[in-house]
């Protein structure tokens, strides 16, 4: 006879009463509960091969621009992130990727408006891939008599996300090399997780990828993008189809 059984704990995950035999002793046993549903262990398992990638969608298009010289280079974001995933060896559950819509003043001129038609077909595809797409906002500064666009709230976005998906996922891909994220890596990896970076310096002058060495040590692993990933990328995508 194995003995009573009496409430052991709550499941964390599926958020059910777990139950243990009072009289067992094994330590082989793995506490589940009266509906036989999975313990932690098992979706521990069912994750073991997946990963979540999280695209900087700024650093990506000025980079497919660089080895494009001067052309943007054409690029399906998720399978992009599919060819990363697979490259290190899994399977890729969700791609995260965050942007900017373009600039719209007050009184929209023509151009304004054909860059927002653009950016709207652009964002409307990606959610229909089911990417999850985050959005900042662009500001627009003049300075010597020239109107300079930034970024804003890009890097708080992606932040949150990282760490609010920490728990159930123990790896993640990051796409970018803003050093800003070095904080939120060292604190993923001390909760345990797993941080791969795929970015690009370069160590020629007057460029827009000059090296971080900060991010580049936060991180578990780094692989530099090369022009053929690009290529690679889009002619698996083509295969798929």
């Amino acid at each position: 006879m194995m003995g009573r059984i009496k409430k052991y704990t709550k499941n964390k995950v599926t958020n059910r009463n777990v139950y243990k035999f009072t009289h067992s002793n094994s330590e082989d046993m793995l506490p589940g509960d009266l509906n036989r549903s999975p313990d932690e262990s098992f979706f521990r398992k069912s994750i073991a091969n997946k990963v979540l990638v999280f695209i900087d969608d700024g650093f990506l298009s000025k980079l497919s621009k660089f080895f494009g010289d001067g052309e943007y280079i054409k690029l399906h974001r998720k399978r992009f992130a599919k060819f990363v995933s697979k490259k290190e060896g899994f399977n890729c559950e969700k791609t995260f990727l965050y942007t900017v819509a373009t600039f719209q003043s007050a009184n929209p001129n023509k151009l304004e408006i054909k860059r927002k038609e653009g950016y709207d077909i652009f964002k409307n595809l990606l959610i229909k891939d089911g990417i999850i797409f985050r959005e900042g906002r662009c500001q627009r500064l003049k300075i010597n008599n020239k109107f300079i666009y930034k970024q804003k709230a890009v890097d708080v976005l992606l932040v949150m996300d990282l760490m609010n998906v920490y728990i159930n996922y123990p790896k993640i891909i990051l796409i970018s090399s803003d050093s800003d994220f070095v904080p939120i890596i060292k604190d993923l990896k001390n909760k345990g997780i797993k941080v791969i970076l795929w970015t690009f310096f370069d160590k020629k002058r007057d460029t827009n990828f000059s090296r971080s060495n900060d991010l580049i040590k936060s991180v578990n692993k780094y692989v530099k993008l090369t022009k053929e990933d690009f290529i690679n990328a889009n002619s698996e995508a083509e295969n798929e189809r």
